[in-house]
């Protein structure tokens, strides 16, 4: 909803389709809301609450587990896509569209419908550029230094020996993981569509995207990696240039806050409720004693891990302009990528608490960047915790590390909500932007890696050597051969 808003305050008209209520009102905002039924919000809320009970810090292991859900989603979307509502924008030929912004993770079906609305389609990536978004971005891979979704690296340096292994290995995983869920996408793709002769092959797709926007800003956060010019990193863009003013109770809570307030939340996908209560109780027990005041994202305000002078629960967090206030130490954080950002960019020192998806690779880089600390939420103990949260409150190191990061990730030529809007605008005056896609996009796995040139070359070496073997074989036996003849003559 950042772009929508980004776009309305400068004078387009939005429509935004969206399973989800808007945060974000505006006049030139027009919300399609298609919400999930009660029985699939439940579905869908079970499977989070699952999910977040198991360990994820393999990614391997992670990513094959997230199929499951990521089916459960395609099919939601495919419900979505089918919907009236949604079908009206295209088939309403009143409707005139300059612009699809399509939000994206691995649903490439959803990239028909800019074709029904016939509009130029830009992507808005919620991590950074990586591996999954090569159908659609078309970056040359980088294995050998370019550290993939699950490594940490400190920035400037170079991955070992062993990392360049698991990094290959990795990216060979993606790979595979890809093939599953695009052969998925395209029959999802057909099941919408059917055999419209209007409509591209699903193949196609991903060769009409104009640019990608991801929430990334390599020039201060690394890794820096080789970005095609249709890479458009907006980091940061859900951040106010000026904060809103904070609900008076939250306001009141932190202008008391003499000895500085922590804010714990954990994203809005996993509830509090879906931790073991257990281990919400120790994380009680040790903050209800903190001299610290401490908010915390909290659902169920009528069921509580306790009570405490020192900590408020809020159902609702505004959690950008929260991070922006003065008294504000520490943030304890699932590690998702948009909270770190904010975190970062108000130079706020964190404690984070990994989940799922690329939560735990978050928190390793995060850590390696002497920003903060990270433990495991399945095998939290109080004591860790405490000495975690001591370490980060009394030791200034994190806070002087993370502030000269935050002054180094504003210190850019345009801020993110200007690039959005330029960018955006670009395409539209343009009518499209094909002019920036990678080559890449136009190349099947064989002909971007090269391997029917190593084919080629590898076969006329072979053929060169076995014609030598063969010439110098011959040769060797006429001149075995001659000395014979040779003997028998003189006999003679």
């Amino acid at each position: 909803m950042s772009m929508a808003k980004v776009l309305a305050e400068n004078g387009h008209n939005v429509t935004v389709v969206t399973v989800l209520k808007p945060s974000v009102n505006h006049k030139d905002i027009t919300v399609v809301q298609v919400p999930l039924s009660e029985e699939d919000n439940k579905k869908m809320s079970a499977m989070i609450a699952q999910f977040a009970s198991q360990d994820h810090s393999n990614m391997f292991i992670s990513m094959f587990r997230s199929l499951r859900r990521l089916q459960f989603m395609m099919v939601q979307m495919r419900a979505i896509m089918k919907d009236q509502r949604v079908k009206d924008l295209y088939e309403n030929k009143d409707n005139k569209f300059d612009l699809v912004i399509l939000g994206y993770f691995l649903n490439t079906y959803q990239l028909g419908i800019a074709h029904k609305l016939k509009a130029p389609v830009v992507i808005a990536a919620t991590m950074p550029p990586n591996e999954l978004f090569k159908g659609v971005v078309g970056n040359p891979s980088a294995a050998s230094f370019v550290p993939a979704m699950n490594m940490a690296v400190e920035r400037g340096e170079t991955m070992t020996f062993v990392q360049r292994i698991q990094n290959f290995l990795t990216n060979i995983g993606i790979e595979v993981f890809l093939g599953i869920l695009e052969n998925n996408n395209a029959n999802t793709y057909k099941e919408i569509y059917g055999d419209d002769p209007t409509m591209p092959a699903f193949g196609e797709l991903g060769k009409n995207v104009s640019l990608t926007f991801f929430i990334s800003y390599a020039l201060s956060e690394g890794p820096i990696r080789p970005n095609v010019p249709a890479v458009i990193e907006v980091g940061g863009i859900q951040i106010k240039d000026k904060p809103n003013p904070l609900p008076k109770q939250i306001a009141e809570f932190l202008s008391k806050a003499d000895n500085g307030a922590i804010l714990l939340s954990l994203g809005s996908n996993v509830k509090s409720s879906y931790l073991k209560s257990d281990t919400n109780i120790k994380i009680f027990n040790v903050l209800s004693k903190l001299k610290q005041r401490v908010i915390w994202k909290w659902e169920d305000l009528d069921n509580t891990p306790g009570k405490s002078d020192n900590i408020l629960y809020s159902k609702w967090l505004s959690q950008d302009d929260i991070l922006a206030h003065p008294n504000i130490t520490l943030f304890i954080t699932h590690a998702g990528k948009g909270g770190i950002t904010e975190a970062q960019y108000h130079g706020k020192p964190m404690l984070a608490l990994p989940i799922f998806g690329d939560q735990p690779s978050n928190a390793l880089k995060m850590v390696k960047d002497g920003f903060g600390l990270s433990l495991s939420l399945l095998t939290l103990e109080e004591e860790p915790f405490k000495e975690s949260l001591t370490e980060l409150l009394e030791n200034p190191h994190y806070t002087h590390k993370v502030k000269t990061f935050s002054a180094l990730y504003r210190d850019r030529p345009m801020s993110a909500r200007e690039s959005v809007l330029y960018w955006c605008e670009y395409v539209m005056r343009h009518h499209g932007a094909p002019h920036l896609q990678s080559p890449l996009l136009k190349m099947n796995y064989i002909e971007a890696n090269n391997l029917d040139v190593f084919a080629l070359l590898v076969t006329i070496i072979i053929v060169v050597i076995y014609i030598s073997k063969f010439v110098l074989t011959a040769i060797v036996r006429k001149l075995k051969g001659k000395p014979k003849n040779t003997d028998k003559t003189k006999k003679h």
